[in-house]
């Protein structure tokens, strides 16, 4: 580490996970951090908020590839258990589907097993085989492939990860591999599903993605007691304790260079003074509406021929009930037709005609985000980006996912709400910038991957960078802190 480091002053711009994490690895090598965050809160995304004793997460609530906030805490010298009860929900989640079917996915591999035998004979064989070929993409994506900047394609032009992009199924699609193992329709839309918000139909999502059920199926599904906002309380912990500097309520709006060097970074508030950025906040906001046209990475018309994920209608719901028992922590209604309402989303963008929905209810879970015989739910239904939305379209799209779990755990939502929250595409642009709404990011296409993504290091400025679910390794939680953390070793490298 230079003596020098401390001298060296790095602005962040956004405080979600990507932007917490690369604030933090610096100030870990001794620089001078500040992260600037446009909202009263941090966390970006997973932001959280508080009200008549309920405490929802705003955003992400699956957790997913626990080994990485493992090794997250442990680069700066923690434990998971220094901020946080991990509990692995058993059932993982329930699937419900057509004419009252349903089936809660257990966390034992064994159990796992034993269902799909039930379910079609021969099944268990082929699953154990699928995870195998699961496992080796999650493990060469997770230890080759993610940390790489991506800047050009000559990072992956040697012979070792030649030889893995083929046995990684980059070139077939997910489903043609599930398909082509299983014949039942609930077990393909079981390991089909993980791919929904990836931003593409199964049909066009690689092969590769089945690392998704890998990190599903056999790495567990889990739950931070307290809510999915004790991690971000975990990375605001640690990033202070490193000297990172966080100032809300600062709305960057433009910047000013001097000789290719960014030094000026201006908010509607101050003006700061930085040697490095990372723009960890929307890539496509910083780059078409805070650079000038001159400082731009990419052009108008690179970004309209974006492939996106989803956005989302989310409701936030509090009831004076407890609910059934035949709603879990994680609820899959898949009780319409999948194909349907993909293609509504990817192929021919319109509000979905018989939409499938996600309900989480943490309370079921853990008894401390909600009050005394009260529940907390959260409903999510995945939208094309970029729709008209409106409080008519939204209400319409309540009464229908009530209607539809009224119908399969006979309880009508609708009777015992004591508070009750939208958000869809309107606020995903006011809150985050984001570039059509979308809530996932980019399109995990195969022509959307690695350096094929929005580039990490800018070609105009030489001491701007960008981190997040736009740029390399792509949308989620675990990518997004690679992705910081790849984004500040850029930096780190400058100077050692």
């Amino acid at each position: 580490m230079s003596s020098n480091n401390a001298n060296i002053r790095i602005g962040v711009v956004g405080s979600g996970f990507a932007g917490l994490a690369a604030a933090t690895e610096l100030a870990d090598k001794g620089y001078d951090v500040t992260v600037l965050e446009k909202n009263d809160s941090f966390g970006g995304r997973a932001r959280k908020f508080e009200v008549d004793g309920f405490s929802f997460d705003m955003g992400p609530s699956w957790y997913w590839m626990p080994e990485v906030f493992k090794d997250y805490y442990e680069r700066f010298g923690y434990k998971v258990s220094d901020f946080y009860d991990l509990k692995r929900l058993d059932p993982s989640y329930q699937i419900m589907f057509k004419n009252g079917e349903s089936l809660n996915i257990p966390a034992s591999l064994d159990d796992l097993y034993d269902l799909f035998e039930e379910i079609e004979s021969g099944s268990s064989k082929k699953l154990a085989k699928f995870l195998e070929e699961a496992q080796y993409k999650y493990e060469v994506g997770m230890s080759e492939f993610v940390w790489k900047p991506s800047h050009n394609i000559l990072e992956f032009a040697d012979f070792r990860v030649l030889k893995s992009a083929f046995r990684l199924q980059m070139f077939s699609s997910i489903s043609k591999q599930v398909r082509s193992l299983f014949k039942n329709e609930k077990l393909r839309a079981l390991l089909e599903f993980p791919v929904l918000f990836l931003g593409a139909t199964p049909q066009d999502t690689p092969a590769l993605y089945s690392l998704m059920n890998y990190a599903d199926l056999s790495l567990g599904t889990w739950y931070p007691m307290g809510g999915m906002n004790k991690i971000v309380e975990a990375f605001i912990s640690i990033a202070k304790e490193k000297g990172v500097k966080l100032i809300s309520s600062q709305n960057v709006i433009s910047v000013s260079d001097n000789r290719s060097l960014i030094t000026h970074l201006h908010t509607d508030k101050q003006t700061y003074q930085f040697d490095h950025i990372i723009a960890a906040c929307d890539y496509h906001h910083f780059d078409q509406e805070i650079l000038d046209s001159s400082q731009a990475q990419y052009s108008t018309e690179y970004w309209n021929n974006r492939s996106m994920a989803p956005s989302s209608l989310l409701y936030y719901i509090g009831l004076d009930i407890k609910l059934p028992d035949n709603i879990h922590h994680h609820n899959l209604f898949f009780d319409e037709d999948f194909d349907v309402h993909a293609m509504e989303i990817y192929k021919d963008p319109k509000w979905p005609t018989k939409p499938l929905f996600y309900l989480c209810s943490p309370s079921k879970t853990d008894t401390s985000v909600a009050p005394v015989g009260c529940e907390n739910i959260f409903l999510l239904m995945p939208l094309a980006p970029d729709l008209e939305d409106d409080e008519l379209q939204r209400n319409k799209y309540f009464d229908i996912m009530c209607d539809r779990v009224l119908e399969r755990c006979s309880i009508d939502i609708r009777k015992h709400v004591l508070y009750k929250r939208s958000f869809a595409m309107k606020n995903f642009k006011e809150d985050y910038n984001s570039y059509k709404g979308n809530a996932y990011g980019l399109a995990n296409t195969l022509l959307q991957t690695a350096f094929l993504k929005p580039k990490m290091k800018s070609k105009k400025l030489s001491n701007l960078y960008y981190a997040g679910q736009l740029t390399t390794p792509g949308p989620g939680v675990p990518p997004s802190i690679i992705s910081g953390l790849v984004a500040a070793n850029e930096i780190i490298k400058k100077y050692n």
